[in-house]
């Protein structure tokens, strides 16, 4: 399993948690998915890496900037 994690600004709420899992769930190769307004996190896992990028634009198409943590 791989997992990355990003830090997501501009959530507030639960409605915000759903629209990222919406975008991000339609990653290829993306298998779980935590998201917590509350802290801001974004952690991704799948089988295989995930393409970064591609995160990072479903983030965005969600209305949200993320960063990845490091």
């Amino acid at each position: 399993m791989s997992t990355s994690e990003f830090q997501v600004t501009g959530m507030s709420c639960s409605h915000c948690e759903v629209a990222i899992r919406g975008e991000v769930g339609q990653v290829a190769g993306v298998e779980n998915i935590e998201v917590s307004a509350q802290t801001g996190r974004l952690v991704v896992t799948g089988s295989q890496p995930v393409d970064e990028a591609a995160i990072l634009a479903a983030v965005d198409e969600a209305g949200y900037e993320a960063a990845p943590i490091r």
